[in-house]
């Protein structure tokens, strides 16, 4: 991987803020004034510039500023992200919102999935090596511009139904080497329509099969919050069905 100047970091880092909070391709002059790095506009269109070569920044079709890469964002997860701990009042109400049904195997999945996309405002996705598939929050994403896209809507209910693409995501979350498997623009979801989007999911484990649970939105989500509540919720399920009976 390049190697990144503490400047470069900063600079890729309030980018991203930046763009979390607005959705919009950012500029250097934003940068300069909201973000107080104590050099000059110029200075920080060349780092950009810098930034963008190595690919972690990329131009928008629309705009002249720029927007951080599916590199960038890993960059930014793996390296400079602090994950916000969830209050113990979150956790005593994701536990029960789905307590009730816990014996109930498919309406703890469709509880749990109406749960957190109510919780985090995206669209969220239970998968199982069974062949299920749970999701909710779809009217989440029609706030969301990039998603009135008719292509990206389209493709997006396409992948609803497609069994084998979230088999695959199952494996590869269940062999990933970290507990939160993130999939970001069009190299991972394997499709250019789906260039803007991200989705994050951690996987889980009962008796008697195992299955992923995450979200799916814009790339400029707050993954900070995002994902301490879906590493919480893939544990709660866990626990939850490890008495899983043998009977569905």
């Amino acid at each position: 991987m390049d190697e990144l100047t503490q400047r470069q970091i900063d600079i890729l880092t309030s980018i991203i803020r930046e763009h979390t909070e607005t959705g919009q391709a950012v500029g250097s002059e934003i940068i300069e004034k909201k973000y107080k790095h104590g050099v000059s506009p110029a200075t920080i269109r060349n780092e950009m510039v810098e930034l963008a070569k190595k690919g972690y920044l990329q131009k928008t079709h629309v705009s002249s500023g720029r927007v951080p890469s599916p590199k960038g964002y890993r960059y930014y997860i793996n390296n400079v992200m602090h994950e916000k701990e969830l209050s113990t009042v979150d956790e005593v109400a994701y536990k029960h919102s789905i307590w009730d049904d816990r014996d109930k195997r498919n309406q703890m999945f469709s509880q749990a999935a109406r749960v957190l996309a109510q919780k985090t405002g995206l669209m969220s996705l239970i998968a199982t090596n069974s062949g299920e598939l749970y999701y909710a929050g779809i009217g989440n994403l029609l706030s969301v511009t990039d998603f009135l896209n008719v292509s990206l809507s389209q493709m997006l209910f396409k992948r609803l139904d497609e069994a084998n693409f979230w088999e695959e995501i199952l494996r590869l979350a269940h062999v990933a080497d970290e507990d939160v498997f993130y999939i970001l623009g069009q190299d991972d979801f394997r499709d250019p329509v789906f260039e803007t989007c991200s989705s994050i999911f951690a996987d889980f484990e009962g008796s008697q099969s195992r299955g992923i649970i995450g979200v799916l939105g814009p790339k400029y989500i707050h993954y900070e919050t995002i994902v301490p509540q879906l590493r919480f919720f893939s544990h709660l399920l866990q626990d939850l069905m490890k008495e899983e009976p043998e009977s569905k």
